[in-house]
């Protein structure tokens, strides 16, 4: 029996390898993002949070709703396969990060039946290689079952004058109750116009340190990326935030 379904457990995993600002910033190419990265491109209006953040649960609730729409491209990538609760985690994790789950061919090759080679394959998309780390936990989940998210998020409380996101205002936040709630549908979003996933012109992501980009996540110390468009296997859709982290890291390091 394949899993096909967004639960707590799903939403969680995805949610810990992104962080969350509650208010519209703008990416590393000036796109207006918000929450756990996501851009207008889901069919929510995010400029409506410029200057003005939202509530947690109202994060949380349009996440939820906008995950599963990302999760239809992972049931057509895998159609007529069988997929496990933690497989179905990291290829929505994976494809939430890069857009890219239907085309690319560490899919074509387990579906293939060759693991060895799919596991290789999955290895592929790590450009920027800020990104690595959260690429092997979502190849561990997916070929080993190794869950790592403990109900945390990355939460950025601040924007710079430029509306980027003020990378000291991070702080480590639980946000275990209120997905819990946004799955349950306890209280409806408000939704703008249906989602087009296909369409987004990167996946959404702000990736924790050293492990999303929106969006996985255990206690993360560094931001990370919203992806930018057409991604190849070799140079997958995971810009943004990642350029501006590789940035950030080399300045760090020349003064830390």
């Amino acid at each position: 029996m394949t899993w096909t379904h967004v639960d707590f457990d799903v939403a969680m995993e995805v949610a810990a390898h992104e962080a969350l600002v509650r208010q519209t910033y703008l990416d590393s190419v000036n796109v207006n993002t918000w929450c756990v990265g996501m851009t207008n491109a889901t069919g929510h209006h995010v400029e409506r949070y410029i200057g003005k953040p939202a509530s947690l649960q109202h994060c949380m609730n349009v996440y939820a709703w906008a995950l599963d729409r990302y999760a239809e491209g992972v049931r057509r990538a895998f159609k007529g396969v069988s997929l496990t609760k933690a497989q179905f985690a990291a290829a929505l994790s994976f494809h939430w990060n890069t857009g890219a789950i239907e085309r690319a061919s560490w899919v074509k090759s387990f579906k293939a039946g060759n693991i060895a080679a799919a596991r290789k394959a999955f290895m592929n998309w790590v450009t920027p290689k800020e990104i690595t780390a959260r690429r092997q936990k979502e190849r561990d989940l997916f070929f080993d079952g190794k869950w790592t998210n403990n109900g945390t998020m990355l939460e950025y409380t601040r924007l710079t004058a430029r509306r980027t996101p003020d990378w000291g205002s991070g702080k480590v936040v639980n946000v275990e109750r209120e997905l819990r709630q946004a799955i349950a549908g306890i209280t409806a979003p408000i939704i703008d116009a249906a989602p087009k996933p296909d369409n987004k012109p990167a996946a959404p992501t702000l990736s924790p340190p050293s492990a999303p980009g929106n969006s996985g996540s255990p206690a993360p110390s560094q931001p990370s990326s919203a992806p930018s468009p057409a991604p190849t296997p070799s140079t997958p859709a995971t810009g943004g935030f990642w350029a501006a982290l590789a940035s950030f890291f080399r300045n760090l390091f020349s003064r830390g």
